[in-house]
């Protein structure tokens, strides 16, 4: 996938920093190797997902490249939370890498010596036919990223270990691959999102908002009202989630991504009607949508700007000066 058109230049990417998940080889790492710009970018590995938000919090780094949510196990709700709750980072961009999660050992083990399986849990949850069918008995053990499962392997002299990391973490850390493509469904997919201090990108024509939905009271049809906002005016919703607000039992907001920029007037319409009925609203940004035909869709819009501005320029001349 090729960089937004909204992005800096490349030369300015090479002088950014970059927070991820760590350490190198996770798929977050290989979702930044995926876009060009931001993989020249210095791109500084961290311990934990809020080690990384909190890192652009403070200005300590440029921007956060962090998972938000996974075709199977649904959001990564630490980072969508602390997007909600409690930091002000829109996000620039959004990547969709799929998904392969390898089983790897030690150079020498074999399947049938292995009691324990490390790795992050999401990734333990997405092979669980896996490890019930072919490893019933080893013990699964969380790690902080699927990564840190295969460094921690190749740390630990242990014939009975293995991981379930990326297959470039076996790479890095010089182990062996017994098992590939372990998850248990076909098509599984992470959305990371790429956030920063530095404001919203400009529409391209083919983007998505992210916003916050903080309801004025718990009463019938309060969810109903909130999505009427966008039915009446034809905007397309791609999420809606219900998310505990921490301030009591059965007190939610709701978590929506839908169809377009915020300096589109229908979609900026739809949302001075939210913050004016409801609690809150905080907006998490408006960025480049992605996808395998995004580039194409934006290159269209981009033609049908140009020929209607034509067909305007074309008529305004045959207005009579008066």
């Amino acid at each position: 996938m090729s960089a937004s058109p909204t992005s800096p230049a490349a030369d300015d990417w090479a002088t950014r920093t970059i927070a991820f998940l760590g350490p190198v080889g996770t798929f977050t790492e290989q979702a930044l190797h995926t876009q060009p710009d931001l993989a020249s970018a210095k791109l500084i590995p961290m311990p934990s997902f809020s080690a990384v938000l909190n890192a652009v919090e403070a200005g300590d780094v440029d921007c956060g490249f962090v998972a938000i949510e996974n075709a199977i196990e649904g959001t990564v709700n630490v980072n969508q939370d602390t997007l909600a709750f409690d930091v002000e980072l829109p996000i620039q961009r959004e990547v969709v890498l799929p998904v392969h999660l390898d089983l790897m050992v030690r150079p020498g083990t074999t399947i049938d010596r292995i009691t324990r399986v490390w790795s992050y849990p999401h990734a333990l949850a997405q092979c669980r036919k896996f490890l019930a069918r072919e490893l019933p008995l080893a013990e699964a053990e969380a790690s902080n990223s699927t990564a840190d499962a295969a460094r921690m392997l190749a740390q630990h002299d242990d014939p009975h270990g293995a991981a379930i990391a990326p297959g470039r973490a076996a790479e890095v850390y010089g182990l062996e691959v017994i098992a590939h493509a372990i998850e248990d469904h076909a098509g599984n997919e992470t959305r990371f999102v790429l956030v920063a201090r530095d404001g919203i990108p400009a529409p391209t024509g083919h983007d998505k908002t992210s916003i916050v939905v903080f309801q004025r009271a718990d009463e019938p049809g309060s969810l109903l009202s909130i999505l009427q906002e966008f039915a009446a005016r034809g905007i397309n919703l791609s999420k809606l989630e219900s998310r505990p607000t921490g301030r009591g039992l059965g007190d939610y907001c709701f978590l929506i991504d839908l169809e377009g920029h915020l300096s589109d007037e229908v979609v900026a319409d739809a949302l001075r009607s939210l913050k004016a009925k409801q609690a809150d609203v905080k907006f998490l940004g408006s960025y480049p949508a992605a996808g395998e035909h995004g580039p194409a869709r934006r290159q269209e819009v981009e033609e049908s700007r140009r020929q209607a501005a034509s067909w305007v320029d074309d008529l305004r001349r045959q207005v009579r000066s008066g």
